[in-house]
């Protein structure tokens, strides 16, 4: 299904890459020079309500504070009011966070993230994706600060959500083009599984809706050039590593979401070009209004399902 009616809503800042809605409506999102936004659902009024000092990611609401993963400053709070950063974690299991991304939270105030790669930072998600380091992670903070490794070997951990009865957490592995299923309770748990695989595009954020469904956003389909070049000998890798963003593999200007129910069947899906739009990376639904993030635009965008 193509996309409908999208309304793009300008942004004072590039790159708002994940969206959260809190009760009353409100969109915040983070840009990359480290300030995080408000905006009312019209567009009309946009307040910076913080700053991370780094290049915030996901964004989840925690309480009455605002979650956000900082791919450079670590695992994060601030009011939803605005005000003093916190900084709740900068590493795990005797590794520093390399490029903290996406989180989900759970009702018991547990913490799902993830950290992409243990090699290359937020300024060089390519090289990642080139190199295929299969060095991301998932990771649970639970309520009293401890952290536990969920998933380990991921390619490029992304996206994080928790299911309606938590059985399970979903992570996107970007360079893999699938979701994966780390079971939490029941018989399975502490196994892993795919929630959805095969994906037609890379995996970004991930996020649980109102209605249940975990939505998956597909920020470009795959790109054949990409494929050769993780091919090629670790020499020749390095020297397209090395070349101008410009000259190296792109993403297309095609995206998508997909809604997929927790048992993994697709129930919504929309593909296509929105005009004044591209790389889409976040998505949040709620009651039945989809609001999106890009990397590199200067906007969020709006539609109606």
């Amino acid at each position: 299904m193509r996309f409908g009616e999208v309304t793009v809503i300008p942004v004072n800042g590039h790159g708002p890459e994940d969206v959260v809605v809190d009760a009353d409506g409100l969109i915040y999102t983070g840009v990359d020079d480290g300030r995080i936004l408000r905006i009312t659902p019209d567009g009309k009024q946009m307040d910076v309500i913080g700053d991370t000092g780094g290049r915030p990611l996901g964004l989840e609401l925690f309480g009455e504070d605002l979650l956000i993963c900082d791919a450079k400053a670590g695992l994060l709070t601030m009011p939803l009011s605005g005000g003093t950063i916190t900084t709740l974690a900068t590493s795990a299991l005797g590794l520093d966070f390399v490029f903290c991304n996406n989180a989900a939270v759970a009702q018991d105030g547990a913490v799902y993230f993830s950290d992409s790669s243990r090699r290359f930072g937020i300024e060089n998600w390519r090289d990642d994706l080139i190199e295929q380091t299969a060095s991301g992670r998932l990771l649970r903070r639970t309520p009293d600060g401890k952290i536990d490794l969920l998933a380990d070997g991921l390619q490029f951990a992304n996206g994080v959500a928790l299911p309606p009865d938590e059985s399970f957490v979903a992570v996107a592995e970007t360079g893999a083009y699938q979701v994966r299923r780390v079971w939490l309770t029941g018989p399975r748990a502490g196994e892993s599984d795919l929630l959805i695989g095969d994906l037609w595009g890379y995996p970004d954020n991930i996020s649980t809706g109102s209605d249940g469904l975990i939505w998956v956003t597909i920020a470009s389909p795959r790109v054949s050039a990409l494929k050769f070049i993780q091919k090629l000998p670790a020499q020749l890798r390095a020297g397209v590593r090395a070349l101008p963003t410009s000259l190296q593999p792109a993403p297309k200007r095609e995206v998508g979401v997909l809604g997929v129910h927790p048992d993994g069947h697709i129930v919504h899906e929309l593909r296509g070009e929105i005009d004044g739009f591209h790389l889409l990376v976040g998505v949040r639904e709620r009651a039945g209004t989809l609001y999106f993030g890009s990397l590199e635009e200067n906007a969020i965008a709006i539609t109606t399902m």
